[in-house]
């Protein structure tokens, strides 16, 4: 028997499925899901847009539709990469007992059909670009070139997640510093696509935010995959991913902490700088340190417990958390569009 895209050595002997029956698989590979990471594109135009329309006169349907063609880009781009990187993982995804079920894993769908998959969605990507401006609003200062840079970015990473599938994912902390670079320029690319300059603050948030999120998971694999006291510790996640090898429950515990106190830290000293500038009296944007802090420590919790092994599953899976993300999202947008305002 055959897999669709490949042959039966190729796939051990998978079912060939007809092309009528593949748009599932292939929507399934894509990780739409994983989409919602492409919200990291928002947080620029989102915390840029009151200075845009009042200061440079940028119409706000303006700098949204550009943020969300940036988003769709790079949610393009992220399912493309997420597509080669299964290609290369199939072997290790049939030893995880959720990711065994993954279309290219389970051999639902094949090598050949997954990688044109890929070029189709690299081509989608590349053709949004072009629906970005190719110069940015006139009163903004230190403008960028959004077209431009956006492809920037999404070329570096391309090659990043290249990288990461070829050779970092298999060396300790780099792994998780390539994999935190990705968020990173996403939030550059919001940035750009709407013509301003990321800030520092935003950049650092970003990156020890992002790296919280993935020790989060490298950590929440090792509770997924625990097994008996007899046996080495770590043992069954080293063999899905061997870079666990490299890290113990005591090293991601402590790593998942300093990051989150460190996206915490970073979050205040915006919320300080912030108040320092308005200068009347209490500041309501500190209110939103209370749910930030609450999520960060509830994603601890559980991935403590088990409950999850990746912590951007919290966004679709735990109402605590959804409740809490939503109360900063309300806070924040009150008050920096109607309390200062």
């Amino acid at each position: 028997m055959t897999v669709a895209g490949g042959t039966g050595a190729e796939e051990g002997g998978a079912r060939r499925l007809p092309a009528g029956r593949l748009l599932v698989p292939l929507l399934r590979l894509a990780r739409p899901s994983q989409w919602t990471k492409s919200a990291f594109v928002m947080v620029g135009p989102f915390y840029g847009l009151r200075d845009l329309t009042a200061k440079a006169g940028v119409m706000p349907r303006d700098v949204i539709v550009a943020a969300l063609i940036a988003a769709a880009v790079f949610g393009l781009a992220s399912s493309a990469c997420y597509v080669v990187n299964d290609v290369l993982d199939r072997e290790a995804d049939r030893l995880h007992p959720r990711k065994r079920h993954r279309p290219i894993a389970s051999g639902r769908i094949g090598v050949g059909t997954a990688l044109a998959f890929a070029a189709g969605l690299i081509a989608m990507a590349a053709a949004g670009i072009f629906l970005l401006p190719a110069q940015a609003p006139s009163g903004v200062a230190h403008a960028v070139q959004p077209r431009l840079w956006v492809a920037g970015a999404v070329l570096i990473y391309a090659l990043n997640v290249t990288a990461y599938s070829a050779r970092i994912k298999h060396i300790v902390i780099a792994d998780v510093m390539s994999l935190s670079l990705g968020f990173v320029l996403r939030v550059m690319a919001g940035c750009w696509a709407v013509g301003i300059t990321p800030t520092v603050w935003l950049l650092n948030v970003t990156l020890f935010l992002a790296m919280f999120l993935s020790f989060g998971k490298r950590l929440g694999e090792r509770r997924t995959l625990a097994i008996a006291e007899a046996d080495e510790p770590g043992a069954r996640a080293a063999a899905h991913r061997p870079v666990q090898g490299f890290y113990t429950d005591t090293l991601l515990q402590m790593a998942v902490v300093v990051t989150a106190v460190a996206t915490l830290m970073g979050y205040a000293a915006y919320v300080q700088a912030q108040a320092r500038a308005d200068a009347k009296g209490f500041d309501p944007l500190w209110l939103t340190t209370l749910p930030a802090t609450y999520c960060l420590l509830r994603a601890i919790v559980l991935l403590e417990r088990g409950t999850h092994d990746d912590p951007t599953e919290l966004a679709g899976k735990d109402r605590a958390f959804q409740i809490g993300a939503l109360l900063f999202a309300a806070i924040t947008a009150a008050v920096m569009f109607g309390v200062r305002g």
